[in-house]
């Protein structure tokens, strides 16, 4: 089921975008009033391995016990051949492939897609813009589009990989134009701005994380989803930490002294997750 403008109204992908799903318990039974299968059906449908039965407490203190390691889902007992995803650019793997444009408001923001929420355009058509989505590696500057803002959107993987990116973003930087990075922005504006990026130990993944801001202490409670974070120490001069993780103290966020230039590391548009922070939007759309 599809809106007025084509997005679709309760996913936020076109198709499942796990490569397996483990449960503790699963209802062979289903009753939601606008299921039209199960979930065991649909995963099957779309050839994604899954496993119920398991202590998901238990395997997850297992194989965190070092920090994030690799698992795999097995149908046998062969010894496993295990796959890193760190190695490939997963953002290639999930970006559109041709520019789209979405609403007919009267300012047009470039959305670069890493790995598009569809509640991120719905947060942005909501707000009377024109978004025209990009692929991640589309030089838009070189292009020509007229635009008024660059978003630059969330999506999985390591970031240094995107290297072409990083061009295009050191070239969006002089032109000192509205940017806003969520996520994967996040970490994009801080490389091509000049700083470094790390691994964490243990990834962010949950609804619940408590961010504040630096100059105000605010709290805001956010979603969150990644395994990378900027590296504090590497952020250039004219840059300054703008939110931080109070669970660990990592940077959630940096934002430019004096240019219109922002990020945060949760995700403002939730879906789901809470909704604190997604005046974060708001602020975008006033400096265009």
């Amino acid at each position: 089921c599809k809106d007025d403008n084509n997005i679709e109204k309760r996913f936020e992908s076109k198709e499942i975008q796990v490569k397996g799903v483990i449960v503790s318990e699963y209802s062979e039974n289903y009753n939601h009033w606008d299921a039209k299968k199960s979930f065991g059906e649909w995963l099957k449908e779309n050839n994604i391995p899954a496993i119920s039965g398991i202590d998901t407490r238990a395997l997850t203190q297992k194989i965190r016990e070092h920090g994030t390691i690799l698992g795999k889902v097995l149908a046998d007992t062969d010894e496993p051949d295990f796959y890193n995803p760190d190695l490939d650019n997963l953002v290639d793997q999930v970006s559109i492939k041709e520019p789209k444009t979405y609403g007919t408001g009267s300012k047009t923001i470039i959305a670069i897609d890493c790995g598009m929420k569809n509640n991120i355009l719905r947060c942005f058509i909501d707000r009377g813009l024109t978004v025209i989505r990009v692929p991640w590696d589309y030089d838009f500057i070189e292009a020509g589009l007229k635009f008024d803002g660059i978003f630059i959107i969330n999506g999985p993987g390591d970031p240094m990989l995107l290297k072409p990116l990083h061009k295009i973003i050191a070239k969006a930087l002089k032109l000192e134009k509205p940017i806003f990075g969520i996520c994967l922005g996040n970490q994009v504006m801080a490389i091509s701005a000049g700083a470094k990026t790390f691994k964490l130990k243990f990834g962010h993944r949950s609804q619940n994380q408590p961010c504040a801001e630096e100059e105000s202490g605010h709290c805001y409670i956010t979603s969150q989803n990644y395994g990378f974070a900027i590296k504090e120490s590497t952020i250039p001069k004219g840059w300054k930490v703008s939110l931080r993780n109070l669970n660990e103290q990592t940077v959630e966020g940096i934002r430019h002294e004096t240019l219109p230039y922002f990020s945060s590391q949760f995700h403002p548009e939730h879906a789901p997750g809470p909704s604190d922070t997604e005046h974060f939007f708001d602020d975008f759309i006033k400096m265009l």
